[in-house]
């Protein structure tokens, strides 16, 4: 004899917004924050599918909030005068953006297409500035959270001024060398798909693939699956500060 279902509804509901809390207490934007106030913010958050190479916004579209990435990775980028496109930074799972559009009537800042199929969870801004008008304590952690956020996307920034993208690459693998200065392999495990890097790298697979080809002819790496083997860290630092001029 079938039993009736009773409360599926319900039920289903729970399971997603315990998903939703689960999403947001692995983004650092929310870091320590206690449960009942992430069960406020999940109830105003929306879960939303984005195909490869759609946009979930354009520069100047009005604010609906911001984003935090749960699956796939987001690239938000800016278009110059001459039609190049400038990528600010590519956004993966954990990592939010647009937080800045909840002080301002602007509207967003940037372009944002998704680099693979993704999923994001977008936090209204209607919903969460009343929230925390209601408890400005959460206002204040989440200030901290969006300053280290800050500091992070300056270096990174500050990394897209290099000059080309041998030189970028060159920066991004020594960055992730346990020391530098030894001549030892090390190991760098991607933790993104090439075209995901390369986008944040600023530039596009194609090139990407190219330069990497290139530091395997100098015998600089090897490169199985997702797995990047620097042979000797010491020249490719060598080859960074020659490329830098220093």
């Amino acid at each position: 004899m079938l039993m009736p279902v009773v409360g599926m509804t319900t039920t289903l509901a729970e399971l997603k917004l315990i998903g939703i809390v689960n999403a947001l207490r692995s983004c650092q934007l929310f870091a320590g924050i206690p449960s009942p106030e992430l069960n406020a913010i999940a109830e105003i958050t929306f879960v939303k599918a984005i195909s490869k190479g759609s946009y979930l916004f354009h520069e100047g579209d009005p604010s609906l909030g911001f984003y935090i990435v749960q699956i796939g990775a987001i690239n938000v980028h800016r278009v110059n005068g001459a039609g190049k496109e400038q990528v600010i930074h590519v956004f993966r799972a954990g990592e939010s953006f647009a937080e800045g559009t909840l002080a301002t009537d602007k509207g967003y800042p940037a372009d944002a297409r998704a680099v693979d199929a993704s999923q994001v969870l977008l936090v209204q801004k209607s919903g969460i500035l009343a929230l925390l008008r209601r408890q400005p304590e959460l206002a204040l952690r989440m200030l901290g959270s969006m300053s280290a956020h800050l500091r992070i996307l300056v270096g990174q920034l500050e990394d897209l001024t290099l000059k080309d993208v041998e030189t970028r690459l060159a920066n991004w693998l020594v960055k992730r060398c346990p020391n530098p200065l030894n001549d030892k392999p090390a190991k760098v495990e991607l933790l993104m798909t090439k075209r995901v890097l390369a986008a944040e790298l600023g530039t596009v697979s194609e090139t990407f693939s190219r330069t990497l080809a290139k530091f395997r002819e100098q015998r600089l790496v090897t490169v199985k699956g997702k797995t990047i083997l620097i042979l000797n860290p010491l020249k490719l630092a060598d080859l960074l500060r020659r490329h830098l001029g220093e």
